[in-house]
Order: structure tokens, then C-alpha cells, then sequence
């Protein structure tokens, strides 16, 4: 196995806040689709080499704190999205933290959903 981790999916509430806070953050566009009844905004990704995930709103989204920790690139700009955080509606947990010589840094988010969200930046 290369690519442990195929998919993810952020819950949400308030979709249209969730994916307003993703884009401002991260300076990109997420693409609207819906799946039955659920809607997803899709983070852009290529679907040979990267993993996939989206913001969801479904009928069983929860968002929480607690549970598994999922790391968002921030494309070697932790800095500059770590400064957008607030300002879009979210709060820094864990503020950035070098990681071991060659892993970068790393830091972690709450969303205006409620979710704890990682960000990583490649070292």
C-alpha cells in the first residue's frame, strides 16, 4: 500500500460557512457536488497521486474535536494561512510547531463547525 488514506470528509452544518472558511484559509475553490441528500465541497486535488476530500453536510455530519486528526496543505505557506484563520471565523489551537529536521512544521485549527483540523507545511 503507497497511499494509505483515499478520502476525507470534514462535517459541517453550515455548509455554505464551512466552505467559505476552507476557500478564505487556503486561497482555493472547492467544488460543489451533492451525493443523495448530502452536499460536498471538494478540495482540489490530483486524482493519480492525492488524496481526495471534501467538506460534507450530510445527515449524519457531526463535527468534533475529538477523534482522528486530518492534515491540510498549506503548500509551504503555513504562516500566511495560520493568519487567515481568525479573520475567516476559526481559532488556532496549537500554534505552528517545527516538527524533526526535514518534516516541517505543523499546526491545528478549530473551524466554525466545530471540527479540529491539522495543517501541515512540508519542510
Amino acid at each position: 500500500m503507497n497511499k494509505p488514506i483515499n478520502w476525507f470528509e470534514i462535517p459541517a452544518l453550515d455548509f455554505a460557512r464551512a466552505k467559505m472558511f476552507y476557500e478564505t484559509i487556503l486561497g482555493v475553490a472547492l467544488r460543489e457536488e451533492t451525493v443523495g441528500a448530502a452536499s460536498l465541497a471538494i478540495f482540489p486535488y490530483d486524482r493519480g497521486s492525492a488524496t481526495g476530500g471534501c467538506v460534507m453536510k450530510g445527515a449524519d455530519s457531526r463535527p468534533s474535536q475529538n477523534g482522528v486528526t486530518i492534515y491540510l496543505n498549506t503548500d509551504r505557506a503555513l504562516d500566511a494561512v495560520l493568519e487567515r484563520v481568525r479573520a475567516a471565523g476559526g481559532e488556532i489551537a496549537l500554534p505552528k510547531t517545527p516538527l524533526p529536521p526535514g518534516m516541517g512544521a505543523i499546526a491545528l485549527i478549530v473551524d466554525p463547525e466545530g471540527n479540529r483540523v491539522g495543517l501541515h507545511e512540508e519542510g
